[in-house]
């Protein structure tokens, strides 16, 4: 009996997770990355995992404005299964409104992002667009702990975000189901503001929130000020209607608790 197998470029936070699934559902998996088993750079053994490859999972991001898995192995990907995570910055910020699939990218400040994201769509992979990632041991949780978590008086904004369990099951469900490549966003049913997650988050600790302050009194770095410039909710109705997929943890309630339970 054929067992599939799976090439993983790039082994970080969230594809642990989806190795972690698609092994126990009988998969062999390989990959790349400081906790992978391959090389990047070894090209014959990547060249090799590329050919034997039923399905392969990209989570590398741009860099330097390009792509490094399409740069060095873009020419050996056609006609394979292919899969990609990438972010629903790609949207830009649309002020708050719904965004989902059909909505332009490429204006918001994730360019070489957005770019890499219509690459892979190009070659006809299954692209994720992921909003904030949390689970456990990266979380408000941690931010709360270490004194980083702050609430920004910015009563409009609003955000999306997906637990990292929910992202592997929505990967595998395209992995393992007839249903067509394409954009899907990956995020829970409830956006909602910063400032409500760590008041949630502090509620259930039992501790004060930190208190509000001005975006320019926070002290952010440019990577914290340019996410606070944009505030969007990312509709998830494709994912439900053509994977079959179902959030575990459809708020970031849901997924707190299980955090803490831990």
């Amino acid at each position: 009996m054929h067992m599939p197998h799976l090439l993983i470029f790039g082994l970080g936070y969230t594809a642990k997770r989806v190795k972690a699934l698609a092994e126990a559902r009988g998969w062999s998996v390989a990959a790349t990355g400081s906790a992978g088993d391959v090389a990047f750079d070894d090209r014959p053994t990547v060249t090799g995992q590329i050919a034997r490859a039923d399905a392969i999972l990209s989570s590398v991001p741009p860099a330097e404005g390009a792509d490094p898995v399409l740069e060095r192995y873009g020419e050996r990907l056609p006609g394979k299964r292919l899969f990609y995570l990438s972010s629903t910055g790609v949207y830009g910020d649309t002020k708050g409104a719904w965004v989902d699939e059909c909505a332009p990218t490429g204006g918001g400040r994730r360019t070489a992002r957005a770019k890499a994201d219509a690459a892979w769509l190009v070659l006809g992979a299954y692209v994720f667009r992921l909003p904030g990632i949390y689970g456990p041991g990266r979380s408000v949780f941690e931010r709360i702990a270490d004194g980083r978590a702050q609430r920004i008086d910015l009563p409009a904004q609003v955000f999306s975000r997906v637990h990292v369990d929910d992202i592997a099951s929505g990967v595998m469900a395209a992995l393992t189901r007839d249903v067509p490549p394409g954009a899907y966003n990956l995020a829970d049913d409830l956006p909602t503001s910063q400032n409500r997650l760590i008041e949630h988050a502090c509620a259930l600790l039992g501790v004060e929130p930190p208190p509000l302050v001005a975006l320019e009194e926070a002290g952010l770095s440019p990577m914290a000020r340019g996410f606070y410039a944009e505030s969007r909710r990312v509709a998830n109705g494709k994912a439900k209607r053509l994977l079959g997929w179902t959030p575990l943890y459809p708020t970031f309630r849901e997924g707190l608790a299980a955090i803490r339970a831990l």
